[in-house]
């Protein structure tokens, strides 16, 4: 359980590019600014390759972008120095919208070797068998799921449902849900949503939610939403925008005025 310390993920001005195939950067994120606090809800929407998974990629550590300026902080410390697995142990956590296969590596064995590297300790066995088997029946998940190996031959559905079990069990300060919503049917939007929903109410949990339908708003309530267009943000608000969005598109924000 997370104490009730106000945490705060800082992004300024941030101006990331990517290489591409010939070799020449691009730049996708043009001076973004955004806060994060614990307790509070952020959604990032907009069109594809608006620099929504960018953003969450920057802040992962990602070696194909490449922050060329501007700062992203987690209670004053310096992210950008920060290696992937330090920046986990500091508190940040990221679902990206295709997590990796680890084969030969079982979602138990995973599942305990991150609580013992982000908390600096391993989990008493017994108190985390009791953890992982309750946070598996809660995101309706087979218990034998646990002994097969990370993302190996599952699906949509069940990488999701995985993701949200570790954001569960490391219950870190700020999370980075990109794209959660992506190939899940209605059913498992709810459960995973009903997952994150958890987690926001019993520990203050900070979260950035990336997504480009307001369809998993309805279940997970934003309390500011950021509208990104060509790599900025382009309007900010509370969650009516979402539904203005909803009616309108971003076509307002596309269309060239005359």
């Amino acid at each position: 359980m997370s104490d009730n310390t106000i945490h705060t993920l800082d992004i300024r001005d941030l101006h990331v590019s990517v290489e591409g195939e010939d070799g020449t950067a691009r730049e996708i994120l043009s001076g973004v600014t955004l806060t994060v606090r614990s307790g509070e809800t952020h959604a990032i929407m907009g069109p594809n390759g608006s620099g929504k998974s960018t953003l969450a990629y920057a802040i992962a550590g990602h070696p194909k972008y490449t922050v060329t300026s501007g700062s992203i902080t987690l209670d004053g410390e310096d992210v950008l120095a920060m290696g992937v697995d330090e920046r986990a142990r500091a508190g940040l956590f990221l679902a990206m919208q295709y997590p990796v296969e680890i084969p030969g590596v079982t979602v138990s064995n995973f599942l305990r070797t991150a609580k013992t590297a982000v908390d600096g300790e391993a989990p008493k066995l017994r108190t985390w068998v009791k953890e992982v088997n309750s946070a598996m029946a809660a995101l309706r998940m087979d218990p034998a799921f646990a002994q097969r190996g990370v993302n190996e031959g599952f699906s949509g559905g069940e990488k999701k449902r995985h993701e949200i079990l570790q954001l569960e069990l490391l219950q870190p300060k700020i999370a980075v849900l990109d794209e959660t919503d992506s190939g899940l049917d209605v059913d498992a939007l709810k459960i995973v949503s009903e997952g994150v929903n958890r987690v926001r109410e019993s520990s203050n949990l900070g979260v950035l939610l990336i997504t480009h339908y307001t369809r998993i708003l309805r279940y997970i309530k934003p309390d500011f939403v950021h509208v990104f267009i060509d790599g900025r943000i382009a309007e900010q608000g509370g969650p009516e925008l979402a539904d203005q969005l909803e009616d309108e598109g971003y076509d307002r924000f596309l269309t060239p005025t005359a």
